[in-house]
C-alpha cells in the first residue's frame, strides 16, 4: 500500500531500496521495495516502487532491510551505567536494590552526568532509537547543572532527547529511601525546574529538546511537592513523570504512610491526566486500569527491568491498551536492566505479551506499534513522532534483515525482525541526519569517551 503523494522538488536525503517500509501511519501502511525523502529535518514524501522518488542531496541505501520510524524510549535512567551490574545490587529487590546504589550515585556531577549520557544514547542510537526521555533524580549538593550536561551529550550525537527533571526530597530520616546526599527541598526542586523549562524546553514541531518534571516516586518525595510540581507543570505547559505501581512494596507504603494504594495517592495530589506518563504500573488493578485509560495518562513499559527487578510481576500490557492507555517501551536504567537497546525491549514486550495472555495477544507489529506511535502518545507527540508520513519527524531506522540469523524468513519481515535475530541498525536517522551508518555512530570520539568513563565508573564504584 502506498501512501497519498510525496510532495515536489529535491530532498536532503532519501533512503531507498527497502525490502518494507512500515510508516505506522494513520492506515498503517506497508510499502515493498519503498522509500522515505526528509527534508529540512521533516519527512517530506514516502513512497513506492511505482512513484518516482525525489532527487535528494544524499541517498542511504536500505537492501535487505525493514525501514521502520525511530524508536522511541519513554523511560530511563541513563547515568546508571556508571554501575552496571554491580555486584551488591544485582540479585536485592526494589528497596534493596535502591538503598545499595545511592551512596555510590552520590558520587555524580556534571563530568559524570556528561559521559555517561554520551555513551548511553550512542548505546541507545546503535540499537534504533532516535528520541531517549531520561529521568534524572539523583542531584547531589555541589554537583552542578546535571541536565544541562546531559543535554550538551545529545546535541552533540545529534539524538531527539526529552530530559526529566527528577527529584526526590525524603531521605533515611523522613521515612524515605535515599541518603540526604542526593535529596533536595521543595523549593529548590521547583526553582530549577522551572529554569530548566526556560532555559532548554522547546514546543515547537520538530523540537530536539523538552524538558518534563518528574519527581522520582510516591516514596521519594512529599505529597505537596507532586501537588505544586502538577501546578507547575500546567503552568508552564510542559509534562509529567513518575514511577508508579512498579512493586508490591510501594503499594505497602502507600498505605501504611498515605493510607491509600499508590494509584489512588497519585490521583489525589493531582496527577491523573492526559499530561503525565508512568514508568512500570505492573501492578494496577482493573479499576485502576479504566482510571488511568479515562484520564489518558501513558504508561511507559519497561519489560527487561521488570523481568530483573519487578517483584514477579508481568505488566499487564494488553488491558491497558484495551481500556485507552497509551502504552510506550522504556529500557529503564543501565543498572537495572543493565544494557539498553530498544530492540531488545521491544522483543521483551512480544515475549511479555504473549506469557501473560496467550499468543494471539501480541505480535511484531503491536510491539512496533508500542515502540514507536505509543511512545510519541506517552511524550505528547502524537502524529510528530513514530510515524512516517509527510510533515513528521525525519527519524527512522534501517534493519537488516539479512544472515544467518533471518535464514529462511521470507514471508513477513516485521514478525522476522523481532522473533530472528538479535539486530541492531545498519542506519539510524534523526531529523534526517545519519547519526548510525553503516552499523557505526558518525560522531567521532568513541574510544576516547569509552575510556573516560571507565575511569568515572571505576572512582564511582570503588
Amino acid at each position: 500500500m502506498t501512501p497519498s503523494a510525496p510532495v515536489s522538488g529535491p530532498a536532503d536525503l532519501l533512503v531507498s531500496g527497502a525490502l518494507l517500509v512500515a510508516t505506522m501511519d494513520e492506515e498503517r501502511s506497508e510499502i515493498a521495495g519503498g522509500w522515505v525523502a526528509v527534508t529540512a529535518g521533516l519527512v517530506s514524501g514516502v513512497g513506492g516502487p511505482a512513484d518516482p522518488p525525489p532527487p535528494a542531496a544524499r541517498v542511504l541505501r536500505a537492501e535487505g532491510c525493514l525501514v521502520t520510524p525511530g524508536l522511541i524510549n519513554t523511560h530511563h535512567h541513563i547515568y546508571q551505567n556508571l554501575t552496571r551490574a554491580y555486584r551488591p545490587a544485582v540479585n536485592g529487590d526494589l528497596f534493596t536494590w535502591l538503598t545499595t546504589l545511592y551512596p555510590k550515585w552520590s558520587r555524580l556531577d556534571e563530568e559524570a552526568a556528561y559521559v555517561s549520557a554520551w555513551i548511553g544514547l550512542a548505546e541507545l542510537a546503535v540499537g534504533g532509537c532516535t528520541t531517549s526521555t531520561d529521568h534524572l533524580y539523583v542531584h547531589p549538593r555541589g554537583a552542578g547543572d546535571l541536565i544541562t550536561a546531559e543535554i550538551t551529550a545529545a546535541t552533540e550525537l545529534g539524538l531527539r532527547f526529552h530530559p526529566t527533571r527528577g527529584s526526590m526530597s525524603l531521605s533515611e530520616k523522613d521515612g524515605g529511601l535515599p541518603p540526604d546526599s542526593v535529596v533536595q527541598d521543595d523549593e529548590e526542586i521547583l526553582a530549577d525546574s522551572e529554569r530548566l523549562v526556560g532555559l532548554h524546553h522547546d514546543p515547537t514541531h520538530g523540537a530536539m529538546v523538552r524538558i518534563a518534571l518528574a519527581p522520582c516516586s510516591p516514596f521519594s518525595v512529599t505529597p505537596d511537592l507532586m501537588r505544586r510540581t502538577a501546578e507547575l507543570a500546567e503552568r508552564l505547559d510542559v509534562r509529567l513523570h513518575t514511577h508508579l505501581a512498579e512493586d508490591p512494596d510501594e503499594d505497602r507504603f502507600a498505605e501504611q504512610t498515605f493510607g491509600k494504594r499508590t494509584i489512588e495517592h497519585f490521583e489525589d495530589v493531582g496527577w491523573g491526566s492526559d499530561r503525565a506518563w508512568v514508568a512500570h504500573c505492573i501492578y494496577p488493578n482493573p479499576d485502576e486500569i479504566k482510571r488511568l485509560g479515562s484520564w489518558g495518562t501513558g504508561v511507559a513499559h519497561c519489560p527487561s527491568s521488570n523481568m530483573m527487578i519487578g517483584g514477579g510481576g508481568i505488566a499487564p500490557v494488553g488491558d491497558l491498551r484495551a481500556a485507552g492507555v497509551p502504552v510506550g517501551i522504556g529500557c529503564d536504567g543501565s543498572a537495572s536492566t543493565d544494557s539498553a537497546s530498544l530492540w531488545m525491549e521491544a522483543r521483551n514486550a512480544l515475549l511479555l505479551g504473549r506469557l501473560r495472555q496467550g499468543p494471539a495477544a501480541m505480535g511484531a507489529r503491536d510491539a512496533l506499534e508500542i515502540a514507536t506511535r505509543g511512545s510519541a502518545a506517552c511524550l505528547g507527540r502524537e502524529g510528530e513522532l513514530g510515524v512516517l508520513a509527510p510533515g513528521a519527524a525525519g527519524d527512522l531506522v534501517c534493519w537488516p534483515l539479512e544472515g544467518l540469523a533471518f535464514a529462511g524468513a521470507l514471508s513477513d519481515p516485521i514478525e522476522a525482525w523481532l522473533r530472528c535475530g538479535p539486530v541492531a541498525a545498519r542506519h539510524t536517522v534523526v531529523a534526517g541526519r545519519a547519526v548510525v551508518e553503516d552499523g557505526e555512530l558518525t560522531a567521532p570520539g568513541v574510544e576516547a569517551m569509552l575510556e573516560r568513563h571507565r575511569t568515572i565508573a571505576a572512582a564511582m564504584q570503588a
